[in-house]
């Protein structure tokens, strides 16, 4: 003859199955990367010793103030992050959660996805130096134009390689510096016309450029949105869509010319 179970006794057996599940859930694998802040570079200043801009063929003028180039760091294609790992980065404001495929192109491995990503970022250092040098009517034949960053990928360099090698040859064309000496953030990409291109990332890349002493941030147009969203305090947004928007801005920045100088 069976025994009646109490209700204490039966509950207790049903929720043992829904305690292993949720177990389990806790344990597997989730398709996300986190992201988060990563490092900044002075696209003015050096990088292993060697300057990040170098050109021959064309004088070059010394500059004063930094032009930060932003990155975010995400866990690699191959990194299993758990359901505690991912609650937690979900909740945090220096953390983004990303379908992974949304990062990394499926199917590819680190060293694949590393190998993409260097890549993309010599396609946009030759966007860069193109547009900088159309910009101000030079002849790409008659100049050469080294760009030295190493352990980045992608192409969100782009923008600020453009703006640093304007920098570089002619400042704000009355003697003084683009950066007006202030430290300047931003990121995008470039195409050889000079559009600036959205990149992602953009509400932890300010983060990384206010840690790291920026009050400026240039950021493509169609991301202010997003670039609003955790903007470090005391920190000014500038939107831009061609390097010709961006060099107006801080020359009129310089000048004073709040008026001239478009916001988000």
């Amino acid at each position: 003859m069976l025994s009646r179970l109490t209700r204490t006794r039966a509950l207790a057996l049903c929720a043992l199955p829904v305690a292993a599940l949720f177990a389990v859930v806790g344990l597997a694998p989730l398709p996300y990367a986190i992201a988060q802040p990563g490092s900044t570079a002075d696209v003015l200043g050096v990088d292993e010793g060697r300057p990040v801009i170098t050109v021959s063929g064309a004088p070059v003028r010394p500059t004063e103030g930094k032009l930060l180039m932003t990155t975010i760091v995400a866990t690699g294609p191959s990194v299993e992050n758990d359901l505690a790992t991912v609650a937690d980065a979900w909740f945090r404001t220096d953390r983004a959660v990303l379908p992974r495929d949304s990062v990394y192109p499926p199917g590819k491995s680190d060293a694949e996805v590393e190998k993409h990503n260097l890549g993309q970022m010599k396609e946009s250092q030759d966007a860069a130096t193109l547009a900088a040098l159309r910009y101000l009517k030079l002849d790409p034949k008659k100049i050469k134009v080294t760009l030295h960053l190493a352990d980045i990928g992608g192409p969100s360099a782009g923008f600020l390689f453009s703006l640093g090698i304007v920098d570089k040859l002619a400042g704000d064309g009355a003697g003084g510096d683009l950066t007006g000496g202030r430290t300047i953030a931003g990121t995008g990409t470039i195409e050889p016309d000079g559009t600036v291109g959205a990149v992602g990332g953009v509400s932890l890349k300010t983060q990384a450029a206010g840690r790291d002493g920026a009050s400026v941030f240039l950021v493509p147009k169609a991301e202010c949105s997003q670039a609003e969203a955790e903007l470090p305090r005391g920190m000014r947004l500038i939107p831009v869509s061609t390097l010709g928007d961006a060099v107006s801005s801080l020359k009129a920045l310089e000048r004073g010319s709040e008026e001239q100088i478009p916001s988000c």
